[in-house]
């Protein structure tokens, strides 16, 4: 199924904070779906998770940490007997090599600990600004916000943005959401994205915010296009009637 055009207009600000208001209360207790005990285990749990589900990864970090505990553990692993643990997670080989380099940089450059700050999180092997915003956010109530998938998905199509990257999102949203709750906004919009506003499809009509939405008229235009093609198509595709046939109507 093609997917739903993104609004072309970004909502007024007031009805933003709207939607994001009915958003927090929709999922007050909304925060990572992903396992782990402490930073090193979630900075990992992170890295793994880029192209892959936080379900899949739940799956594969209760062995991997197992085996490696912490990140001087990591740090001396082969990366082949990595690879065999963490494969189902999708470009398995370049994910080995990162965690284990990043394990290797927090002992030689951190003691060991997973660093707060976000210059210091981005220069570690593997980890970008979703990752460090994860982390900061999750593990330090640092405020930031992480443009995942479905942060980028979901903000356009409730109309918070018109941003082509990542970045451009996120500066969108910090103008929107009050500092105090950006750590907490994102986990918002992704189990949005998971449960109703989902791709290619969303579930507009069990919406919370559908109302203030302007996704819902563009998925009832794309839609009854497709369905006025459809019908002409198969209305191209019946047999003529021969001139018999017509006598006999």
């Amino acid at each position: 199924m093609p997917k739903i055009p993104f609004p072309v207009r970004k909502i007024p600000r007031e009805v933003a904070r709207k939607e994001l208001a009915i958003l927090e209360q929709t999922y007050p207790h909304a925060q990572t779906a992903l396992h782990y005990t402490n930073p090193y285990e979630l900075l990992v749990a992170v890295i793994l998770s880029a192209q892959s589900t936080d379900a899949r990864v739940n799956m594969t970090t209760p062995v991997l940490f197992k085996k490696y505990p912490t990140p001087e553990k990591l740090a001396k692993a082969k990366q082949e007997d990595v690879e065999r643990i963490i494969k189902s997670c999708g470009f398995f080989r370049a994910k080995a090599r990162n965690i284990i380099n990043c394990a290797r940089e927090l002992v030689e450059k951190h003691g060991g600990q997973v660093p707060s700050q976000r210059e210091e999180l981005e220069a570690l092997a593997g980890v970008g600004r979703k990752t460090a915003s994860v982390v900061m956010s999750v593990v330090f109530d640092e405020p930031a916000i992480a443009v995942d998938t479905h942060v980028f998905r979901v903000a356009h199509r409730l109309g918070l943005t018109l941003g082509k990257t990542p970045r451009d999102v996120e500066k969108d949203l910090q103008a929107i959401v009050p500092r105090e709750k950006w750590r907490h906004a994102h986990h918002w919009l992704i189990l949005h994205g998971r449960a109703i506003c989902k791709a290619p499809t969303p579930l507009c009509g069990v919406c919370p915010v559908n109302r203030l939405c302007p996704t819902p008229k563009i998925l009832a235009k794309s839609l009854g296009a497709r369905s006025r093609l459809g019908a002409a198509g198969a209305a191209a595709a019946r047999p003529a009637r021969s001139a018999s046939a017509k006598k006999k109507a």
